[in-house]
């Protein structure tokens, strides 16, 4: 049976599992990973828009990992509409987007996995290390490191190929579209959290090696008796 402070440590580690893969599985499920600002620039074009009349051809766009939306304003009034990536694969870099689900959804696994050796640590002392402290290093480290990559990969999606610019003039057919500026949103910050998370669990993990003194308990003395005493 593992000592008390031991249980202490591993219960911390999982509950701090528990919250990565909350973390993670609320990045992959919404829909503010990016948001920005979209020009028509078709319809700033046709009635020569000055600078103060941009703001009336000036719409909103957001998406997540699967689906998103868009608001335009193209002098027809503010339209609408759904954004779904499935249907979007071959506009975009789809291997990209692709590995960063998949890096997700395996991060996802090794925090459950963390998560198991974690309550397994708090209930019994393991005989193998793979089990104890180097396992739980081993799955939290693969987990941190794999949300980074999803990170890279989308980074990469957005700067370098024109995320933003293909989800939004996506059959857009009569007007062409200009991202205005985008930014990343909660959701992907979400994912870091959940790296931050893991690299936490491996300090709390090595918090549990550490030795605290046990308290002494003080005998009280025995009298002595001489035999002199026994003299008397």
């Amino acid at each position: 049976m593992p000592s008390l402070w031991k249980r202490i440590s591993f219960s911390a580690a999982s509950v701090l599992c528990v919250g990565s893969v909350a973390l993670l599985l609320v990045a992959l499920s919404t829909e503010r990973w990016v948001t920005g600002h979209i020009l028509c620039k078709t319809g700033v074009d046709l009635v020569n828009a000055s600078h103060p009349e941009l703001e009336l051809f000036t719409g909103h766009v957001y998406y997540g990992l699967f689906r998103g939306g868009k608001t335009k304003k193209c002098g027809l009034g503010t339209r609408r509409s759904k954004i779904h990536f499935p249907k979007l694969v071959r506009t975009l870099n789809g291997g990209l987007h692709v590995m960063v689900i998949l890096f997700l959804l395996a991060a996802v696994f090794f925090a459950l996995v963390s998560l198991s050796f974690s309550i397994y640590n708090a209930r019994k002392v393991p005989y193998q290390s793979i089990k104890g402290h180097k396992g739980l290093y081993l799955w939290n480290g693969i987990a941190a490191v794999l949300v980074t990559l999803a990170a890279v990969c989308f980074l990469a999606a957005v700067r370098h190929h024109s995320l933003t610019e293909r989800v939004v003039n996506y059959r857009e057919n009569l007007f062409a579209l200009v991202v205005l500026d985008d930014k990343l949103d909660w959701s992907f910050w979400l994912s870091i959290a959940s790296a931050t998370t893991h690299l936490a669990v491996c300090g709390v993990v090595a918090m549990s090696r550490i030795k605290l003194p046990k308290a002494e308990v003080k005998i009280p003395e025995q009298p002595t008796i001489s035999s002199l005493d026994l003299l008397y």
